[in-house]
């Protein structure tokens, strides 16, 4: 269940692609909060699941995001240019709970990194401030990895796998699925460019055998493919066409052999663009026609400002929907 895509080679922006694969909706609401936002890091909506020292905090950045369930961030960019992404990982493993830390529910995981840092090495300089704690969101397990990405191109990928954080940091980490975990996703990737070479396919070309399926691993092999073959924007159009014909390229779509177990598959809900070096926020519903996007920076980000929503399920939205927000509670 989904796929992140980022595009870090053209000299006209920087942009990542995601799908989010769900069983059902995960409610999305895209979501502007100000900056001076006084976070509680142990609410899990109205409930306390970390009463014993909880991670508190002040955010420091706007940001635009997808939230889930109204329970925390799936998805967004803040002002400065670090965009995130949360995705299944079925093998997360946090750990036993240390209460010297402060605790930090998953779901708002990156929210805490989206408030706090400007950059993708700022944002791993957050991870020892707290400790991960896990939740359910409506019968769901959150079980997830991140991608990080900043507006110079800089990536990173963090997984939790038997108690230990893992990370991989390097501009080169563009895609990423789900299971398995991302040091495996890698081995298979690199088998798989070694079969194509000893068929005598120096780089990516149309006789290249391609998996089909809607599994993580055909995913991230596919995504990979057709990533490394997309060819240099003219302008802003043809740049979020480009990212966004790979995300589609990579959806599960409706109908699609869904299979239970260790590796999940699900249709997709939704996919999204982040242009962090336009800071434009780009969304598709599956089950909508049209694309919409907003621009952070069209916003009142001052502390005190109020936060702005809306939700993406109208048929009459489309394009630059900035001014069709509307003022509403802080979900969280």
């Amino acid at each position: 269940m989904c796929t992140r895509i980022l595009w870090n080679t053209n000299n006209h922006a920087v942009l990542a692609g995601r799908t989010m694969d769900w069983p059902e909706s995960t409610e999305p609401v895209l979501t502007v909060f100000p900056r001076g936002l006084e976070r509680n890091g142990g609410r899990l909506g109205d409930t306390t699941v970390v009463g014993d020292n909880p991670l508190l905090w002040t955010s420091r950045f706007g940001s635009l995001v997808t939230t889930v369930y109204g329970a925390g961030t799936a998805d967004g960019l803040n002002e400065a240019g670090l965009a995130a992404h949360m995705l299944y990982l079925d093998s997360t493993d946090l750990g036993p709970r240390d209460p010297g830390r402060p605790g930090l529910q998953i779901a708002l995981w990156i929210q805490y990194l989206l408030d706090g840092a400007q950059t993708v090495q700022e944002a791993l300089g957050l991870l020892d401030a707290c400790q991960l704690v896990p939740v359910e969101l409506r019968g769901f397990r959150a079980s997830v990895h991140v991608a990080l990405e900043d507006g110079s191109g800089d990536s990173a990928i963090i997984e939790y796998i038997e108690g230990r954080r893992r990370v991989h940091h390097d501009r080169s980490y563009t895609i990423m699925t789900n299971e398995p975990s991302y040091e495996e996703q890698l081995r298979l990737l690199r088998e798989k460019v070694r079969a194509v070479q000893v068929l005598g396919h120096d780089r990516p070309s149309s006789d290249v055998p391609l998996p089909g399926n809607v599994n993580a691993v055909d995913r991230f092999q596919r995504a990979a493919y057709f990533s490394a073959l997309l060819p240099e924007p003219a302008d802003d159009r043809q740049a979020v066409a480009g990212i966004l014909a790979v995300t589609r390229n990579a959806s599960v779509p409706f109908g699609a052999p869904y299979r239970e177990g260790r590796f999940r598959t699900y249709n997709t809900e939704y996919r999204t663009v982040c242009d962090l070096t336009r800071k434009r926020y780009f969304f598709e519903l599956s089950t909508s026609p049209n694309l919409l996007w907003a621009e952070i920076d069209r916003f009142d980000l001052s502390p005190g400002a109020p936060v702005m929503t809306l939700h993406p399920e109208g048929i009459d939205l489309v394009g630059d929907v900035s001014e069709r927000f509307t003022q509403a509670p802080a979900p969280f």
